[in-house]
């Protein structure tokens, strides 16, 4: 029996690497996010492999940011609040849009310390409110967005938190929940896992199924150095002072 007190490896998603957002003025959303939130500008550059498409990205800290995407065709798309935004925190938008975006603060003081920023710079914000698992507030940002800041004093309890009459009314059985709160550790095998058939009944990335498929079918070492752009629009030298 092995006495090895390590942990066995497990592979999932552990943190928002940057969340995308679409917008017809760059310049705008990142005003906001700067000046109204206090997240630094850390990048500005041409999209990668997107004609006419610009990425910007808002530092969060240093392994998250919230991103935009500004592309020539956004500003021929309407907002409608209902459909495409939801307006409030607590309105529809179509399956598979963003409701909200929520955003982490360390304390309840700096919870009120940030409501503080956000008025401060004739934004509207109300809370906070207690919503047990954490405290928020909440306003808008440009474009519509809906947002919110909130902060937790601990993690959440599932125990605590998992109601069973949604649980129920969601038509999710015993077997799954238990499943879904102790989803099944995985370690990988190398990267030697065949890409699967395309099927289109599954979640597809929205190309034409024969572009899919043509995608899926190049190698995966061919399209990392076929699609990849590793340098960034300026060459710094190590030794050369901050400019920005």
């Amino acid at each position: 029996m092995s006495t090895s007190t390590e942990a066995t490896p497990n592979v999932r998603i552990n943190a928002l690497h940057h969340l995308a957002i679409s917008t017809k003025n760059i310049r705008a959303q990142i005003e906001f996010f700067s000046d109204v939130l206090g997240a630094e500008l850390v990048a500005l550059f041409w999209m990668h492999g997107v004609p006419g498409g610009w990425h910007g990205f808002c530092r969060l800290n240093d392994s998250c940011s919230v991103a935009f995407v500004q592309l020539p065709a956004n500003a021929e798309i309407e907002p409608e609040v209902g459909v495409t935004h939801a307006g409030t925190g607590a309105g529809p938008s179509a399956p598979g849009t963003m409701q909200h975006v929520a955003f982490n603060v360390d304390s309840i003081e700096d919870l009120v310390a940030m409501r503080d920023r956000i008025r401060s710079r004739g934004i509207n914000v109300f809370g906070e409110i207690d919503h047990g698992m954490c405290r928020s507030i909440y306003f808008a940002g440009p474009e519509g967005l809906v947002l919110e800041v909130a902060t937790s004093e601990t993690a959440i309890d599932p125990n605590a938190w998992i109601d069973p009459e949604v649980v129920a009314l969601a038509g999710i059985s015993a077997d799954e929940l238990a499943r879904y709160v102790h989803p099944e550790p995985y370690a990988g095998e190398g990267g030697t896992v065949a890409q699967p058939p395309v099927d289109m009944a599954r979640p597809q990335l929205a190309y034409p199924k024969p572009i899919l498929e043509k995608i899926m079918s190049v190698p995966d070492e061919e399209l990392t150095s076929s699609r990849s752009y590793a340098d960034p629009p300026v060459q710094v030298p190590a030794d050369a002072p901050v400019q920005v």
